[in-house]
C-alpha cells in the first residue's frame, strides 16, 4: 500500500472509542479470525490531528483543563489485532493512533513521536526491526513494545539489541499488553525524572548516594543528621518549630524527649559551620530557619 493511500487511521491521533470489550482478558492470535469476541458498540468520533490530545474531551466542564493522556501508536498489518489492542488501550485511558505499515508508522513517529509504539515485527513493507533501526538512527527515542510470533531467544536478543524495550509473543492477552505498556511508560518516566538532589546556597544533598556536600567538601553526617538537613532543605527560608521537625523527622510515634531536636540541630550546625558561614539560624522562642548567610 502506498503512503499516499494510507487510510484515515494512519493520518493522525485518534480520540475514537468504537467499542468496549466485554472480555478484557481475551487472547489475541496471529490470524484475523482469532478475534471473535462479542463487542458492545458505542459512539464514534472523527479522527483528529496529532496534537488534538491537548484539547478537552467532549462533554468536559468548560474552563476546566483536562490532563494530557499518554499517546500510543499501534502498528500491525492485521486490522483485527490493531482494533483489539487499540480499543483496549483507549478503554484504559490512553490516546491511540493506528498504522498498518512500517512506513506509515515511521511517518507518524517522525511527525509527532508517541509515548510508546506497539509494533508488529512481520509487516508487509518495512518489518518492525527495520522500523526500530531507522527510528534509532534518526534519533527518535520512542519506546518500542514488539508484537511477534517469533519467540526464540535469538529473535528476542536481536530485537532488544536494536532498541526494543520489551516483547509480547502471539497469541497474547490484551491484559498483558496493557500491563507491559504501563511498565514501560513508568520506567521511562522514572528515568526522565529530575535528579534527586536538594540544594541551597553551597549545600547539596544527594538522596540517591546519601551524601551531603558543602562547596567542594563532603560533609559526613549520620542518618538522623541527614534527615534533619533534608527537612530544612525541603523548607528553605521558612521558620520550623521543634514540634514540626520532630513530627517530620522522628514522626508522630516518637516517644523520646523533644529536646532531641535541639541536640541534632546543634550537631548539624557544628559540621556545616566548619566549612562556611552559618546557614541554620535560631529564631528565639519559635524554632529554626535555613536562610542565606548574613
Amino acid at each position: 500500500m502506498s503512503l499516499a493511500s494510507c487510510s484515515q487511521r494512519d493520518q493522525g491521533w485518534s480520540n475514537t472509542r468504537a467499542y468496549v470489550d466485554r472480555e478484557p482478558n481475551a487472547t489475541i492470535g496471529s490470524s484475523v479470525g482469532m478475534w471473535k469476541r462479542e463487542r458492545q458498540p458505542m459512539t464514534t468520533q472523527a479522527y483528529t490531528p496529532a496534537r488534538a490530545f491537548s484539547q478537552a474531551e467532549p462533554g468536559a466542564t468548560d474552563g476546566v483543563s483536562q490532563p494530557l493522556r499518554q499517546r500510543i501508536l499501534v502498528v500491525d498489518d492485521e486490522p483485527s489485532i490493531v482494533d483489539a489492542v487499540a480499543t483496549s488501550l483507549r478503554y484504559e485511558g490512553f490516546e491511540v493512533a493506528e498504522a498498518t505499515t512500517g512506513r506509515s508508522a515511521l511517518l507518524l513517529a517522525e511527525k509527532d513521536p508517541p509515548d510508546l509504539m506497539i509494533l508488529d515485527i512481520m509487516l508487509p513493507d518495512l518489518d518492525g526491526m527495520e522500523v526500530t533501526r531507522r527510528m534509532r538512527s534518526s534519533g527518535i527515542k520512542v519506546p518500542v513494545l514488539f508484537l511477534t510470533a517469533k519467540d526464540s531467544v535469538e529473535d528476542k536478543v536481536t530485537g532488544l539489541s536494536i532498541g526494543a524495550d520489551d516483547y509480547v509473543t502471539k497469541p497474547f492477552s490484551l491484559a498483558e499488553v496493557v500491563a507491559r505498556t504501563r511498565v514501560i511508560l513508568r520506567r521511562v518516566s522514572e528515568s526522565q525524572a529530575p535528579s534527586p538532589k536538594l540544594t541551597f546556597a553551597d549545600l547539596v544533598l544527594d538522596e540517591d548516594t546519601h551524601q551531603v556536600w558543602r562547596g567542594s567538601n563532603l560533609v559526613p553526617l549520620t542518618a538522623t543528621e541527614f534527615n534533619v538537613l533534608r527537612y530544612f532543605l525541603l523548607n528553605p527560608r521558612r521558620v520550623l518549630s521543634k514540634s514540626q521537625i520532630l513530627d517530620n523527622v522522628w514522626h508522630y510515634d516518637f516517644g523520646g524527649n523533644a529536646n532531641v531536636v535541639e541536640t541534632y540541630v546543634s550537631y548539624l550546625r557544628k559540621k556545616l559551620d566548619e566549612l562556611g558561614p552559618p546557614l541554620i539560624h535560631t529564631i528565639r522562642m519559635v524554632g529554626y530557619i535555613l536562610r542565606d548567610p548574613e
